[in-house]
């Protein structure tokens, strides 16, 4: 560095600048050159690592090599060779405070390199702890996070006690002594820098992600994570501030694992009045046999119970010991088929026509099924297309919603009296 230094400086004095502006542009010119030799030596090595550690990687049988790379562990080492370099050639000879600076700078960023590695591989070990039996019933993800932490909080005092030029041991001591006022005046920074940090390693809460916290008056999409404050701007266009340690230590709804499954859910069920479930007699069948969609299913079903009956030589018009069908039973079947062919309903996903449990509002009939599109918009549309179709169509079967007497129904009851 001395030689490239003075021929710099040569340069710019047969440029008639004099010598205090030609060793400022030398100083500033040569640092320029060792920044770029050395990002130039990173990239290098970082190929060179790359390759050589993915043709390792790819020819061992072992899980453990393939999560050092995953969670970039030699990129980490990558940096060592920027750092050998600027060591290498620091010195400013004749010029101290520019050696000074560099060495500085030079001890700092050895700093940083050990805290990067140290905390990717923390990362790795989990990932490979993972791998083990023991991992289901004894996580370690915490301890985990807590010995990043550990790592990060000594990186910033090594740091501190380089720029300030003081032993590290002597900034530990004087924190422990103002810690109870720190965490007194900074209690809230303090718990929103800890949650922040919970919310990005648990991946619990991103930019973008649609949130639920009714607490907070939120419903709508993230639009900024600070270490206080995360902004949630509902549907209706409001914008909600939320603490950031109330989305740790309180419950919220995060919908991303709905946007990223494919599929919205539909939970709807209407109430059966129970005094118009029945059997099924001829009449009833014959004219749900037109139905395109039960047509198979009533033909195949009272096959099966004519021949189950005739095996148990249990006369047709026995209703007590033989089997027969229900109006009921035959429309959860229709709703079943009806969903399966709609070109919107996810085939792949959870999908049920079930009975709820009985009460004084009658049986609960709910569809559980999962629509394709998710847009909200188009999710109601669907959601409501197939709650007016079910409607409209229940009369059919014979069956009648329940639903609590209003002042008209009492009217025309009296009026028909």
């Amino acid at each position: 560095m001395k030689y490239l230094m003075e021929l710099f400086i040569d340069i710019f004095q047969q440029l008639e600048l004099n010598v205090k502006h030609s060793t400022t542009l030398s100083v500033i010119v040569c640092i320029i050159a060792l920044i770029l030799v050395a990002f130039i030596a990173q990239l290098i090595t970082r190929l060179i690592l790359r390759k050589i550690v993915h043709q390792f990687v790819e020819k061992t049988k072992t899980d453990w090599d393939d999560f050092l790379v995953k969670r970039k562990v030699f990129g980490a080492i990558a940096h060592l060779s920027s750092a050998i370099i600027i060591y290498t050639v620091y010195d400013f000879s004749g010029i101290d405070w520019v050696t000074d600076l560099l060495y500085g700078v030079l001890r700092i960023y050895f700093v940083y390199i050990l805290v990067l590695f140290g905390v990717r591989m923390a990362n790795a070990v989990n990932d490979m702890y993972q791998t083990t039996p023991f991992a289901q019933n004894r996580p370690i993800k915490g301890y985990i996070q807590l010995l990043q932490i550990f790592i990060i909080f000594l990186g910033i005092i090594f740091i501190i006690s380089i720029i300030i030029g003081e032993s590290p041991k002597v900034l530990l001591t004087g924190l422990g002594a103002i810690a109870a006022i720190l965490l007194l005046v900074f209690k809230d920074t303090i718990l929103g820098f800890v949650a922040s940090i919970q919310l990005s390693a648990n991946k619990m809460l991103k930019p973008g992600d649609w949130i639920s916290m009714p607490k907070h008056n939120a419903d709508g999409t993230v639009i900024d994570i600070t270490l206080n404050t995360v902004k949630v701007q509902n549907w209706d266009k409001t914008i909600t501030t939320i603490p950031t340690y109330a989305l740790v230590a309180e419950s919220f709804n995060n919908w991303i694992g709905m946007e990223e499954s494919g599929g919205r859910r539909i939970k709807r069920h209407i109430n059966i009045d129970m005094k118009s479930v029945r059997f099924c007699d001829k009449k009833l069948i014959e004219k749900l046999s037109h139905f395109y969609l039960l047509k198979d299913y009533i033909s195949k079903k009272e096959q099966e119970i004519l021949n189950y009956n005739k095996k148990l030589n249990i006369e047709e018009g026995d209703v007590f010991n033989g089997r027969r069908q229900t109006n009921l039973g035959i429309f959860r079947k229709y709703l079943e088929a009806y969903l399966k062919q709609h070109p919107l309903i996810h085939d792949e996903m959870t999908f049920l026509v079930r009975h709820l449990q009985p009460s004084e509002k009658g049986l609960p009939v709910e569809i559980y099924v999962f629509s394709k599109d998710q847009e909200w918009a188009n999710y109601e549309a669907i959601q409501a297309d197939i709650m007016d179709h079910v409607l409209a169509i229940l009369p059919e079967f014979d069956l009648r919603i329940f639903q609590t007497p209003s002042g008209n129904d009492l009217t025309d009851f009296l009026q028909s009296r």
